[in-house]
Protein backbone atom coordinates (compact mmCIF):
# COMPACT_ATOMS: atom_id res chain seq x y z
CA UNK A 1 0.00 0.00 0.00
CA UNK A 2 2.50 2.31 1.18
CA UNK A 3 4.80 1.59 -2.38
CA UNK A 4 1.70 2.09 -4.17
CA UNK A 5 1.67 5.73 -2.49
CA UNK A 6 5.16 6.36 -2.95
CA UNK A 7 5.16 5.48 -6.57
CA UNK A 8 1.92 6.05 -7.76
CA UNK A 9 2.27 9.81 -9.53
CA UNK A 10 5.39 8.61 -10.78
CA UNK A 11 4.57 6.30 -12.80
CA UNK A 12 1.24 8.39 -13.80
CA UNK A 13 3.55 11.07 -14.46
CA UNK A 14 5.38 8.48 -17.34
CA UNK A 15 1.78 7.89 -18.50
CA UNK A 16 1.35 11.38 -18.71
CA UNK A 17 3.52 12.33 -21.55
CA UNK A 18 0.74 10.53 -23.85
CA UNK A 19 -1.74 12.43 -22.78
CA UNK A 20 -3.01 15.35 -25.04
CA UNK A 21 -2.10 18.60 -23.40
CA UNK A 22 -5.66 19.75 -23.09
CA UNK A 23 -6.60 16.72 -21.24
CA UNK A 24 -3.21 16.85 -19.24
CA UNK A 25 -4.95 19.28 -16.29
CA UNK A 26 -7.82 16.76 -15.78
CA UNK A 27 -5.44 13.87 -15.39
CA UNK A 28 -3.01 15.69 -13.38
CA UNK A 29 -5.63 15.94 -10.69
CA UNK A 30 -7.38 12.94 -10.82
CA UNK A 31 -4.05 11.39 -10.42
CA UNK A 32 -3.26 14.08 -7.56
CA UNK A 33 -6.76 13.05 -6.03
CA UNK A 34 -6.55 9.70 -5.64
CA UNK A 35 -3.27 9.60 -4.24
CA UNK A 36 -4.77 12.02 -1.80
CA UNK A 37 -7.94 9.43 -0.94
CA UNK A 38 -4.92 6.43 -0.56
CA UNK A 39 -3.05 8.58 1.96
CA UNK A 40 -6.71 9.59 3.80
CA UNK A 41 -7.76 5.54 3.39
CA UNK A 42 -4.38 4.57 5.39
CA UNK A 43 -5.53 7.65 8.03
CA UNK A 44 -8.92 5.92 8.97
CA UNK A 45 -7.99 2.34 8.31
CA UNK A 46 -4.62 1.45 9.80
CA UNK A 47 -3.99 1.46 13.81
CA UNK A 48 -0.61 2.88 14.89
CA UNK A 49 -1.07 2.22 18.17
CA UNK A 50 1.75 -0.05 20.11
CA UNK A 51 3.70 0.36 17.09
CA UNK A 52 7.08 2.39 15.91
CA UNK A 53 6.04 1.64 12.48
CA UNK A 54 2.98 0.71 10.48
CA UNK A 55 2.99 -0.73 6.82
CA UNK A 56 6.61 -1.41 6.66
CA UNK A 57 7.98 -2.95 3.28
CA UNK A 58 11.73 -4.49 2.75
CA UNK A 59 13.48 -5.57 -0.54
CA UNK A 60 17.19 -6.01 -0.24
CA UNK A 61 18.70 -3.97 -3.14
CA UNK A 62 22.34 -3.95 -2.42
CA UNK A 63 23.16 -7.31 -0.16
CA UNK A 64 27.24 -6.77 0.61
CA UNK A 65 26.52 -3.29 1.35
CA UNK A 66 22.80 -4.04 3.59
CA UNK A 67 21.12 -1.45 1.28
CA UNK A 68 17.27 -1.80 1.10
CA UNK A 69 14.15 -0.71 -0.28
CA UNK A 70 12.96 -0.02 3.43
CA UNK A 71 9.67 2.36 3.74
CA UNK A 72 7.52 2.15 6.59
CA UNK A 73 5.55 5.57 8.13
CA UNK A 74 4.51 6.25 11.77
CA UNK A 75 1.82 9.16 12.43
CA UNK A 76 4.64 12.01 11.87
CA UNK A 77 5.29 10.75 8.68
CA UNK A 78 1.42 10.51 7.89
CA UNK A 79 0.56 14.12 8.42
CA UNK A 80 2.81 15.03 6.02
CA UNK A 81 2.07 12.74 3.12
CA UNK A 82 -1.26 13.81 3.56
CA UNK A 83 -0.19 17.56 3.57
CA UNK A 84 1.66 16.66 0.42
CA UNK A 85 -1.17 14.84 -1.35
CA UNK A 86 -3.63 17.70 -0.50
CA UNK A 87 -1.52 20.49 -1.81
CA UNK A 88 -0.37 18.92 -5.35
CA UNK A 89 -3.84 18.29 -5.96
CA UNK A 90 -4.86 21.91 -4.94
CA UNK A 91 -1.83 23.35 -6.67
CA UNK A 92 -2.57 21.10 -10.07
CA UNK A 93 -6.87 21.69 -9.60
CA UNK A 94 -5.91 25.90 -9.39
CA UNK A 95 -3.53 25.88 -12.72
CA UNK A 96 -4.65 28.52 -15.45
CA UNK A 97 -6.26 27.05 -18.29
CA UNK A 98 -4.10 28.71 -20.46
CA UNK A 99 -0.59 27.24 -21.80
CA UNK A 100 1.29 24.16 -22.37
CA UNK A 101 0.44 22.87 -19.05
CA UNK A 102 1.83 19.07 -19.97
CA UNK A 103 5.52 19.40 -18.41
CA UNK A 104 4.55 21.24 -15.54
CA UNK A 105 1.69 18.66 -14.56
CA UNK A 106 4.27 15.74 -14.86
CA UNK A 107 6.99 17.89 -13.26
CA UNK A 108 4.50 18.19 -10.28
CA UNK A 109 3.58 14.43 -10.56
CA UNK A 110 7.12 13.39 -9.99
CA UNK A 111 8.13 15.94 -7.49
CA UNK A 112 5.05 14.53 -5.32
CA UNK A 113 6.31 10.91 -5.77
CA UNK A 114 10.01 11.95 -4.21
CA UNK A 115 8.00 13.87 -1.25
CA UNK A 116 6.36 10.88 -0.20
CA UNK A 117 9.53 8.40 -0.68
CA UNK A 118 11.22 11.57 1.75
CA UNK A 119 8.33 10.89 4.50
CA UNK A 120 8.44 7.19 4.19
CA UNK A 121 11.75 5.77 3.77
CA UNK A 122 13.66 4.03 6.02
CA UNK A 123 16.62 3.21 4.49
CA UNK A 124 18.75 6.17 4.75
CA UNK A 125 20.79 5.76 1.62
CA UNK A 126 16.78 5.32 -0.02
CA UNK A 127 16.57 8.25 1.41
CA UNK A 128 18.77 10.39 0.70
CA UNK A 129 18.21 9.03 -2.82
CA UNK A 130 14.23 10.59 -2.21
CA UNK A 131 16.20 13.83 -0.85
CA UNK A 132 18.39 14.44 -4.34
CA UNK A 133 15.47 13.19 -6.42
CA UNK A 134 13.21 15.85 -4.79
CA UNK A 135 15.85 18.82 -6.52
CA UNK A 136 15.32 17.65 -10.57
CA UNK A 137 11.40 18.67 -10.87
CA UNK A 138 11.29 21.76 -8.55
CA UNK A 139 14.46 22.76 -10.46
CA UNK A 140 12.90 22.25 -14.15
CA UNK A 141 9.68 23.96 -12.34
CA UNK A 142 11.46 27.10 -11.53
CA UNK A 143 13.69 26.44 -14.54
CA UNK A 144 11.23 26.72 -17.05
CA UNK A 145 8.07 27.71 -15.85
CA UNK A 146 9.54 30.85 -13.84
CA UNK A 147 9.89 34.19 -14.28
CA UNK A 148 12.11 36.40 -16.70
CA UNK A 149 15.69 35.56 -13.61
CA UNK A 150 14.34 31.86 -13.31
CA UNK A 151 17.59 30.33 -14.52
CA UNK A 152 19.37 32.02 -11.74
CA UNK A 153 17.07 31.40 -8.92
CA UNK A 154 16.75 27.89 -10.24
CA UNK A 155 20.71 27.07 -10.13
CA UNK A 156 21.07 29.14 -6.87
CA UNK A 157 18.24 26.61 -5.17
CA UNK A 158 20.05 23.49 -6.53
CA UNK A 159 23.67 24.74 -5.61
CA UNK A 160 22.61 25.45 -2.47
CA UNK A 161 20.50 22.34 -1.36
CA UNK A 162 22.84 20.10 -3.08
CA UNK A 163 26.07 21.00 -1.51
CA UNK A 164 24.11 20.71 2.11
CA UNK A 165 23.24 17.33 1.03
CA UNK A 166 26.87 16.54 0.52
CA UNK A 167 27.44 16.77 4.22
CA UNK A 168 24.50 14.49 5.14
CA UNK A 169 26.02 11.84 2.31
CA UNK A 170 29.32 11.83 4.65
CA UNK A 171 27.71 11.35 7.41
CA UNK A 172 25.24 8.69 6.23
CA UNK A 173 28.67 6.55 4.75
CA UNK A 174 30.29 7.03 8.37
CA UNK A 175 27.17 5.75 10.47
CA UNK A 176 27.33 2.81 7.93
CA UNK A 177 30.81 2.36 8.51
CA UNK A 178 30.50 2.54 12.43
CA UNK A 179 27.90 0.00 12.15
CA UNK A 180 30.40 -2.82 10.33
CA UNK A 181 32.66 -1.81 12.59
CA UNK A 182 30.81 -2.87 15.61
CA UNK A 183 28.57 -5.59 13.76
CA UNK A 184 30.57 -6.77 11.17
CA UNK A 185 27.98 -5.79 8.64
CA UNK A 186 27.41 -2.42 6.78
CA UNK A 187 24.05 -1.35 7.79
CA UNK A 188 22.12 1.84 6.50
CA UNK A 189 18.39 0.82 8.08
CA UNK A 190 17.24 3.21 10.58
CA UNK A 191 15.63 1.17 12.74
CA UNK A 192 19.32 -0.55 13.40
CA UNK A 193 20.99 3.29 13.75
CA UNK A 194 17.90 3.74 16.54
CA UNK A 195 20.38 0.74 18.25
CA UNK A 196 23.56 2.22 17.92
CA UNK A 197 25.87 3.52 20.27
CA UNK A 198 27.56 6.63 19.17
CA UNK A 199 29.59 8.67 21.41
CA UNK A 200 29.10 12.25 22.12
CA UNK A 201 32.11 14.19 20.33
CA UNK A 202 30.95 11.98 17.38
CA UNK A 203 27.29 12.57 17.78
CA UNK A 204 28.50 16.72 17.46
CA UNK A 205 30.22 16.49 14.47
CA UNK A 206 26.94 13.84 12.94
CA UNK A 207 25.02 16.51 13.93
CA UNK A 208 26.89 19.36 12.47
CA UNK A 209 26.38 17.22 9.24
CA UNK A 210 23.02 16.80 9.34
CA UNK A 211 22.65 20.08 10.19
CA UNK A 212 23.98 21.23 7.63
CA UNK A 213 21.59 19.87 5.09
CA UNK A 214 17.97 20.28 6.96
CA UNK A 215 19.65 23.67 7.84
CA UNK A 216 19.30 25.14 3.89
CA UNK A 217 16.34 23.26 2.85
CA UNK A 218 14.45 24.41 5.86
CA UNK A 219 16.14 27.21 5.57
CA UNK A 220 17.81 28.47 8.58
CA UNK A 221 19.65 31.78 8.68
CA UNK A 222 22.59 32.85 7.10
CA UNK A 223 21.27 29.92 4.29
CA UNK A 224 18.21 31.37 3.40
CA UNK A 225 19.23 33.59 1.06
CA UNK A 226 17.85 31.42 -2.06
CA UNK A 227 14.49 30.95 -0.66
CA UNK A 228 13.05 34.32 -1.00
CA UNK A 229 14.85 34.46 -4.77
CA UNK A 230 13.26 31.13 -5.71
CA UNK A 231 9.85 32.07 -4.65
CA UNK A 232 10.14 35.38 -6.50
CA UNK A 233 10.84 33.81 -10.11
CA UNK A 234 9.07 30.69 -9.31
CA UNK A 235 5.27 30.33 -10.87
CA UNK A 236 2.68 30.00 -8.30
CA UNK A 237 2.71 26.31 -8.22
CA UNK A 238 6.12 26.21 -8.06
CA UNK A 239 5.64 28.74 -4.72
CA UNK A 240 2.64 26.97 -3.04
CA UNK A 241 4.77 23.60 -3.46
CA UNK A 242 7.77 24.81 -1.96
CA UNK A 243 6.46 26.73 1.06
CA UNK A 244 3.88 24.05 1.97
CA UNK A 245 5.76 20.57 1.85
CA UNK A 246 9.35 21.09 0.78
CA UNK A 247 10.57 23.24 3.31
CA UNK A 248 8.76 20.39 5.92
CA UNK A 249 11.46 18.04 4.75
CA UNK A 250 14.06 20.11 6.65
CA UNK A 251 12.13 20.10 9.69
CA UNK A 252 11.10 16.80 9.15
CA UNK A 253 14.91 15.48 8.93
CA UNK A 254 15.77 17.62 12.27
CA UNK A 255 12.71 15.53 14.11
CA UNK A 256 13.36 11.85 12.38
CA UNK A 257 16.94 12.06 12.41
CA UNK A 258 18.61 14.48 14.23
CA UNK A 259 17.15 14.45 17.61
CA UNK A 260 17.00 10.38 18.09
CA UNK A 261 20.40 9.72 16.73
CA UNK A 262 21.99 12.54 17.88
CA UNK A 263 20.54 13.34 21.68
CA UNK A 264 23.22 14.61 23.64
CA UNK A 265 24.29 16.88 20.61
CA UNK A 266 20.81 17.72 20.10
CA UNK A 267 20.82 18.93 23.94
CA UNK A 268 24.71 20.14 23.57
CA UNK A 269 23.90 21.99 20.53
CA UNK A 270 19.81 23.03 21.60
CA UNK A 271 20.88 27.11 22.25
CA UNK A 272 23.10 27.59 19.42
CA UNK A 273 19.99 26.50 16.80
CA UNK A 274 17.50 28.13 18.77
CA UNK A 275 19.79 31.40 18.57
CA UNK A 276 19.93 31.23 15.40
CA UNK A 277 16.12 30.25 14.90
CA UNK A 278 15.31 33.75 16.88
CA UNK A 279 17.99 35.49 14.54
CA UNK A 280 15.63 34.18 11.50
CA UNK A 281 12.37 34.72 13.32
CA UNK A 282 13.23 38.60 14.08
CA UNK A 283 15.28 39.65 10.87
CA UNK A 284 12.73 37.63 8.39
CA UNK A 285 9.92 39.50 10.00
CA UNK A 286 11.60 42.90 10.12
CA UNK A 287 12.97 42.20 6.56
CA UNK A 288 9.02 41.56 5.11
CA UNK A 289 7.71 44.49 6.79
CA UNK A 290 10.15 46.24 4.27
CA UNK A 291 9.48 44.39 0.97
CA UNK A 292 7.28 45.89 -1.71
CA UNK A 293 6.10 42.83 -3.18
CA UNK A 294 3.17 41.10 -2.03
CA UNK A 295 5.73 37.32 -2.93
CA UNK A 296 8.10 38.59 -1.07
CA UNK A 297 6.60 39.53 2.43
CA UNK A 298 4.62 36.07 1.92
CA UNK A 299 8.76 34.26 1.56
CA UNK A 300 10.18 35.99 4.54
CA UNK A 301 7.15 35.29 6.63
CA UNK A 302 7.95 31.86 5.59
CA UNK A 303 11.33 32.34 6.90
CA UNK A 304 10.04 33.60 10.05
CA UNK A 305 7.57 30.67 11.15
CA UNK A 306 9.89 28.45 10.02
CA UNK A 307 11.97 29.67 12.81
CA UNK A 308 9.42 29.35 15.56
CA UNK A 309 8.90 25.43 14.18
CA UNK A 310 12.76 25.21 15.29
CA UNK A 311 12.32 26.49 18.53
CA UNK A 312 9.36 23.77 19.47
CA UNK A 313 11.41 21.06 17.69
CA UNK A 314 14.41 22.00 19.64
CA UNK A 315 12.56 22.55 22.85
CA UNK A 316 13.46 18.66 23.33
CA UNK A 317 9.93 18.18 25.00
CA UNK A 318 6.72 16.55 23.80
CA UNK A 319 4.79 19.99 24.06
CA UNK A 320 6.85 21.89 21.43
CA UNK A 321 7.99 19.19 19.57
CA UNK A 322 4.32 18.63 18.60
CA UNK A 323 3.36 21.85 18.39
CA UNK A 324 6.20 22.41 15.79
CA UNK A 325 4.76 18.99 13.68
CA UNK A 326 1.49 21.01 14.32
CA UNK A 327 2.90 24.54 12.84
CA UNK A 328 4.50 22.50 9.75
CA UNK A 329 0.99 21.17 8.95
CA UNK A 330 -0.32 25.07 9.90
CA UNK A 331 2.72 26.59 7.89
CA UNK A 332 1.59 24.43 4.58
CA UNK A 333 -1.92 25.24 4.29
CA UNK A 334 -1.97 28.90 5.22
CA UNK A 335 1.08 29.78 3.20
CA UNK A 336 -0.32 27.81 0.68
CA UNK A 337 -3.48 29.65 0.27
CA UNK A 338 -1.44 33.15 0.70
CA UNK A 339 0.73 32.07 -2.58
CA UNK A 340 -2.38 31.35 -4.40
CA UNK A 341 -4.01 34.54 -3.60
CA UNK A 342 -0.98 36.32 -5.12
CA UNK A 343 -0.63 34.15 -8.06
CA UNK A 344 -4.91 35.08 -8.58
CA UNK A 345 -4.02 38.91 -8.51
CA UNK A 346 -1.04 38.70 -10.21
CA UNK A 347 -3.26 36.57 -13.29
CA UNK A 348 -5.66 39.69 -13.77
CA UNK A 349 -3.03 42.74 -12.68
CA UNK A 350 0.37 41.38 -13.99
CA UNK A 351 2.26 42.57 -11.24
CA UNK A 352 2.67 41.78 -7.56
CA UNK A 353 3.83 45.37 -6.22
CA UNK A 354 2.08 46.24 -3.04
CA UNK A 355 2.04 50.01 -4.42
CA UNK A 356 -0.32 49.20 -7.56
CA UNK A 357 -3.05 47.82 -5.64
CA UNK A 358 -5.33 49.94 -3.10
CA UNK A 359 -9.08 49.15 -2.16
CA UNK A 360 -9.52 45.80 -3.69
CA UNK A 361 -12.12 44.81 -1.21
CA UNK A 362 -14.57 47.11 -3.01
CA UNK A 363 -14.02 45.22 -6.40
CA UNK A 364 -13.52 41.33 -5.06
CA UNK A 365 -14.88 41.15 -1.94
CA UNK A 366 -14.62 37.39 -1.74
CA UNK A 367 -10.97 37.44 -2.53
CA UNK A 368 -10.72 39.84 0.49
CA UNK A 369 -12.16 37.67 2.95
CA UNK A 370 -10.17 34.56 1.98
CA UNK A 371 -7.49 36.54 2.25
CA UNK A 372 -7.87 38.43 5.30
CA UNK A 373 -9.28 34.57 6.37
CA UNK A 374 -5.33 33.43 5.73
CA UNK A 375 -4.01 36.59 7.43
CA UNK A 376 -5.43 36.08 10.54
CA UNK A 377 -4.44 32.50 10.69
CA UNK A 378 -0.79 33.70 9.43
CA UNK A 379 -0.39 35.85 12.20
CA UNK A 380 -1.45 33.20 14.69
CA UNK A 381 -4.82 34.69 15.81
CA UNK A 382 -6.82 32.05 18.15
CA UNK A 383 -9.37 29.99 16.56
CA UNK A 384 -7.00 29.48 13.56
CA UNK A 385 -4.59 26.76 12.51
CA UNK A 386 -2.30 29.63 13.06
CA UNK A 387 -2.45 29.74 16.72
CA UNK A 388 -2.10 26.24 18.28
CA UNK A 389 1.43 25.41 16.66
CA UNK A 390 2.62 29.04 17.84
CA UNK A 391 1.31 28.35 21.00
CA UNK A 392 2.61 25.07 21.45
CA UNK A 393 6.06 25.18 19.63
CA UNK A 394 6.68 28.96 22.12
CA UNK A 395 5.26 26.96 25.53
CA UNK A 396 7.58 24.32 24.78
CA UNK A 397 10.80 26.45 24.10
CA UNK A 398 9.65 28.36 27.31
CA UNK A 399 10.49 25.16 29.44
CA UNK A 400 13.84 24.79 28.17
CA UNK A 401 14.23 28.70 28.21
CA UNK A 402 12.01 31.55 28.89
CA UNK A 403 14.49 34.04 27.24
CA UNK A 404 14.14 32.03 24.00
CA UNK A 405 10.40 32.22 24.15
CA UNK A 406 9.86 36.12 25.05
CA UNK A 407 12.34 36.60 21.82
CA UNK A 408 10.57 33.51 19.88
CA UNK A 409 6.91 35.53 20.82
CA UNK A 410 7.96 39.51 19.34
CA UNK A 411 7.50 37.02 15.86
CA UNK A 412 3.52 37.00 16.46
CA UNK A 413 4.04 41.10 17.22
CA UNK A 414 6.45 41.71 14.38
CA UNK A 415 4.53 39.37 12.25
CA UNK A 416 0.75 41.12 13.19
CA UNK A 417 2.28 44.06 11.82
CA UNK A 418 3.78 43.32 8.44
CA UNK A 419 0.80 40.82 7.54
CA UNK A 420 -2.20 43.32 8.63
CA UNK A 421 -0.20 46.39 6.91
CA UNK A 422 0.40 44.41 3.47
CA UNK A 423 -3.72 43.93 3.80
CA UNK A 424 -4.78 47.31 4.74
CA UNK A 425 -2.51 48.74 1.70
CA UNK A 426 -3.92 46.26 -0.38
CA UNK A 427 -7.65 45.91 0.57
CA UNK A 428 -8.47 49.15 1.50
CA UNK A 429 -8.22 52.83 0.41
CA UNK A 430 -8.92 54.31 -2.54
CA UNK A 431 -9.24 51.82 -5.57
CA UNK A 432 -6.94 52.70 -8.42
CA UNK A 433 -9.21 53.46 -11.85
CA UNK A 434 -7.11 50.49 -13.71
CA UNK A 435 -7.75 48.09 -10.97
CA UNK A 436 -11.82 48.57 -11.24
CA UNK A 437 -12.31 46.27 -13.82
CA UNK A 438 -10.68 43.64 -11.87
CA UNK A 439 -12.74 40.48 -11.64
CA UNK A 440 -13.38 38.72 -8.53
CA UNK A 441 -12.74 35.00 -7.39
CA UNK A 442 -14.50 32.62 -10.44
CA UNK A 443 -15.57 29.14 -9.57
CA UNK A 444 -12.94 27.53 -10.23
CA UNK A 445 -10.23 29.42 -7.84
CA UNK A 446 -13.00 28.92 -5.35
CA UNK A 447 -13.19 25.79 -5.45
CA UNK A 448 -8.96 25.50 -4.66
CA UNK A 449 -9.23 27.83 -1.80
CA UNK A 450 -12.22 27.02 0.08
CA UNK A 451 -11.04 24.09 1.28
CA UNK A 452 -8.02 25.53 2.67
CA UNK A 453 -9.88 28.35 4.31
CA UNK A 454 -11.94 25.27 6.02
CA UNK A 455 -8.40 23.91 7.13
CA UNK A 456 -7.99 27.23 8.62
CA UNK A 457 -10.93 26.88 10.63
CA UNK A 458 -11.95 23.67 11.35
CA UNK A 459 -8.32 23.03 12.64
CA UNK A 460 -7.80 25.73 14.50
CA UNK A 461 -11.07 25.16 16.92
CA UNK A 462 -10.64 20.99 16.38
CA UNK A 463 -6.41 20.48 16.99
CA UNK A 464 -6.56 16.87 18.59
CA UNK A 465 -7.93 16.05 15.21
CA UNK A 466 -3.94 15.82 14.74
CA UNK A 467 -2.30 16.15 17.86
CA UNK A 468 -4.21 13.10 19.66
CA UNK A 469 -2.72 10.53 16.52
CA UNK A 470 0.51 12.52 16.59
CA UNK A 471 1.18 12.17 20.55
CA UNK A 472 2.53 8.37 20.23
CA UNK A 473 4.84 8.99 17.85
CA UNK A 474 5.95 12.12 18.98
CA UNK A 475 6.55 9.97 22.16
CA UNK A 476 8.71 7.63 20.50
CA UNK A 477 10.96 10.37 19.34
CA UNK A 478 11.44 11.57 22.90
CA UNK A 479 11.55 8.02 24.26
CA UNK A 480 14.49 7.28 21.59
CA UNK A 481 16.54 10.44 22.81
CA UNK A 482 16.00 9.32 26.29
CA UNK A 483 17.03 6.01 25.63
CA UNK A 484 19.85 6.34 23.45
CA UNK A 485 21.77 9.62 25.49
CA UNK A 486 25.25 8.48 26.27
CA UNK A 487 25.41 11.29 29.30
CA UNK A 488 23.53 10.50 32.03
CA UNK A 489 23.08 14.32 32.15
CA UNK A 490 21.39 14.18 28.83
CA UNK A 491 19.35 11.55 30.44
CA UNK A 492 17.82 13.49 33.13
CA UNK A 493 17.68 16.90 31.07
CA UNK A 494 15.34 14.98 28.60
CA UNK A 495 13.41 13.42 31.28
CA UNK A 496 12.70 16.64 33.35
CA UNK A 497 11.62 18.55 30.44
CA UNK A 498 9.00 16.00 29.31
CA UNK A 499 7.67 14.76 33.40
CA UNK A 500 3.85 14.74 32.93
CA UNK A 501 3.62 16.29 29.76
CA UNK A 502 0.61 15.58 27.25
CA UNK A 503 -0.52 17.11 23.91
Amino acid sequence: MLSVIIFFPAISAILGFLIENKSIKFYGASIALIELLLAIFICVNVDFQGYDFVLTHQVSLIPSLNISYFVGIDTISLVLIVLSAFMSFISIAALSDDGNLKHLVISVLFLESTMMGVFSALDMILFYSFWELSLIPLLYIIGAFGSKNRIYAAIKFFIYTFLGSVFMLVAIIFIGYLCYQKSGVFSFNLLDWYKLGIGENAQIWLFLAFFFAFGVKTPLFPFHTWLPYAHGQAPTIGSVLLASVLLKMGTYGFVRFSLPLFPDASLLLSGFVCVIAIIMIIYAALVAYAQSDMKQVIAYSSISHMGVIMLGIFSLNLIGLGGSIFLMISHGIVSGALFLLVGVIYERAHTKEICEFGGLAKVMPKYALIFFIATLASIGLPLTIGFVGEFLSLFGIFKLNKLFALLGGFSIIVGAVYMLVLYKRVFFGECKEKNLSLKDLNFKELAALVPLCLLIIILGIAPNLILKPLEPSVQNIISKMQTRAVNSGTKDKISSLNGGSKL
